[in-house]
Parts: C-alpha cells; structure tokens; sequence
C-alpha cells in the first residue's frame, strides 16, 4: 500500500505494532492487577528487545475502577519519563480505539514508543458478570429486574433475532466454531471443543443465552508495543502496520450499562456504524481481510459484528459459520483465538493481540497461513472501535 498518499485520518499508515505480550489466564491470580500489567507489557518489551528506558507513552483503559494508572506500570517498570498518559475509563469497546490513540500520539510526534495494555483480576476480582451497576437509571431498571450485564445483551440480542430471523442454532454455531480454535490455544480458559448438543444441554443463564455462550471472566493482562513504522523495521521483520481505525459513539450512548435500551436501533451495534469510516480510511474492504477477530462478550455479538463489518450480509452471519468458512481453512478464519468465550475476558485486548499474532505468524498450530490483513472490532454496544492492520509490504 503506497503509504505516501494523502490519507484521512492522516496517522494511518505510519505506526505500527511490533509485539504483544501476555500474562497466564486464570481464575485466581493470586497477585496484584499492577503485578499482571508490569509483566505483560515486560513481556511486550523483550518480545521487541526494547528496554523500558525507551518506552515514553502508555495508553490503557479500565471499568469500575478495577485497574491501575498508566503512571503506576511506567513507575513499577522504571521507565524515566511519559510524554504522553492516557487513562480511559471505558470497557470492551477501548482496545481498538487505545491502539487509535497510541498510532496518532506516535504520528505526530509526542511519543515515540508507546505501550497500551489491558490488566484485571476479572475473576476473582471485580467482575463484570455481577449486579452491582450504579447508575443514573438504576432506580428504574432495578424494579423491572434488568439488574445485570447479560440481561441487556441478551435483550439486544433477541431483539437482533427478532429482525434478522436468527436462531439459537447459530449462536450454537459461533460456540462450536469456536470452540475448535480455543482446543489449539494453550491461553484459553476453555480448553476444549464443544458439540452442539453440548452446547444445547448447557443451562440457560438468560435467554437465549446458555452458559456456554457468556464470555469466561479471568484475571489476566495483554500489551502491545506501537511505535512509527520506520522504528519497528528495525525491531522486527513483520511489522504490523495500523492502516485503518474508527471509533464511533452514537445518540443514547454513555449514561449507563443500560443506554441501549434508548438507541434507534439496537439490532444493530457499532461496528455498523463505524465500518465505512474504517474501510474507506484503509482504503481496503472486507473482501481484502485474511483473518478477523471479532469482539465476543456474548456469542451473538459474534454476529453482529461479523455483519456489522460487511463480513456477512444482514442476517447472514450464522449461515457464514455454519459453512465451514470462519475455521482455521475456510475463506475467513474468525477468532482465531477461541474468541473471548473461550480465551478469557480481557475486555477484548486479546482479540486485538491475537490479530497481531496472526500476521506475524505467531500463532502455532491455529496459525492462518498466508494471513497478511486483519480487521479487528472492539464493543458490543452503540459504541466501540475497530482497527485494519496489514503487515508491513504486504
């Protein structure tokens, strides 16, 4: 891609991300949320063979208060000096939108080397999955029983059945589907293949949602390391180039867990809304993809994703996994991870990682041979972001 040409947002094309960095999944770290966030973005570091000196940005995010502050991993790392911080208090629908961040702070010149990182002991922790949510709307939604995260998706996601014609049967199939990478991931939670009529005996948490479809909480952490596109030549040889990015928050949106119940629409979610901005800016389209990673705090935001990004045509999703076409040899290998279902909740770092992993060949047995582009969602509600990462000369 000629990376000379004007582009709009103009950042695109000159940063790029070198390298991830993990820590283990688990249900008991046993240790602290700033422990996991200095040991993953260590392991994002000598996985470059950049020292912490050199680092001087740090971008994160965190929900409910249950991370920590940038300056406090740069403190813990002994980095000398941030030019650029950013602290967002956001959830699933930041990954991308950090990476967004780190790319223009990178660009233009107010950071050189920035890690952005996602650190949580969402398990034994604060979790997500409970019912504790204060909010404005609170005294309204409490009385009627909407008192907890899967309730609101799963209204979301009947509602996208209800207009699509989308049966349990599909969400059954991202399941399965799934399943089968997360069998290749030593990372994953779940660490196993699941049948559909596996899948068909596990409990209802909400309707439709079964056990086997609500992401697995873990406590854990993931980085990447975004420098210019010039300066990861020089660490490694499959620089991984953020050739397209898109945030988008629409009418209704930021008041509370709950603000989807005032969209327009909400058969819809925000990778609809963000996709042309995201493909026109990369100046590539779906059909260009290799690999995608897909947010999937539940496994009908699989879907809505898939479509939202023109992956599939409306109401299409389910057919495209049913097909075969999302596994390792099909036409568009999707969550190549085992998706947040089965790898663990990182509130969707991991699926952005992941995506690096792939065009950098770095994903052993589940690896995508040939993978050179990746479009990658992160949210499941009215906001979110998403990223086209291309590796470098492909």
């Amino acid at each position: 891609m000629d990376r000379l040409r004007e582009r709009d947002p103009s950042f695109l094309g000159k940063a790029a991300i070198v390298s991830t960095g993990y820590t283990a999944l688990s249900k008991q770290s046993g240790t602290t949320v700033l422990s996991l966030a200095t040991e993953a973005c260590g392991n994002a570091l000598t996985m470059a063979g950049v020292d912490p000196a050199e680092i001087d940005g740090i971008v994160s995010y965190s929900l409910f208060d249950d991370s920590v502050a940038c300056q406090a991993v740069a403190t813990a790392m002994a980095v000398p000096q941030l030019t650029y911080a950013l602290d967002m208090n956001m959830g699933g629908v930041a990954p991308a939108l950090c990476v967004m961040h780190a790319a223009m702070a990178v660009a233009s010149g107010v950071a050189r080397n920035v890690l952005v990182f996602r650190a949580l002991n969402g398990r034994s922790g604060v979790r997500i999955g409970q019912t504790a949510f204060k909010a404005p709307t609170t005294q309204y939604r409490y009385p009627v029983g909407l008192t907890a995260y899967p309730q609101y998706m799963a209204l979301l996601a009947r509602r996208y059945m209800v207009e699509t014609g989308a049966t349990e049967e599909d969400l059954g199939a991202v399941v399965v589907a799934q399943s089968e990478y997360a069998a290749e991931n030593e990372r994953a939670i779940r660490h196993r293949r699941v049948t559909l009529d596996e899948y068909h005996d596990a409990r209802y948490v909400v309707e439709p949602f079964r056990t086997l479809d609500c992401t697995s909480e873990v406590d854990g952490a993931c980085a990447v390391l975004v420098t210019s596109v010039e300066r990861a030549r020089s660490l490694t040889d499959a620089p991984v180039v953020i050739e397209g990015a898109a945030w988008v928050t629409g009418r209704g949106s930021g008041l509370d867990i709950a603000d989807l119940l005032s969209w327009p629409d909400y058969s819809r979610i925000c990778q609809h809304y963000l996709s042309e901005r995201l493909w026109t800016g990369a100046g590539l389209g779906p059909q260009d993809m290799d690999v995608a990673e897909v947010y999937d705090c539940f496994s009908a935001m699989a879907l809505l994703g898939i479509e939202g990004l023109g992956l599939a045509e409306r109401g299409g999703a389910g057919e495209l996994v049913r097909s075969g076409e999302t596994a390792l040899h099909g036409r568009i290998p999707i969550n190549t991870h085992g998706g947040l279902l089965f790898e663990g909740y990182l509130h969707g770092m991991n699926t952005l990682a992941e995506g690096v992993q792939q065009l950098q060949g770095l994903a052993g047995s589940r690896q995508v041979s040939g993978a050179a582009k990746c479009v990658v969602s992160s949210g499941a509600m009215g906001d979110g972001s998403a990223l086209v990462l291309v590796r470098d000369g492909a």
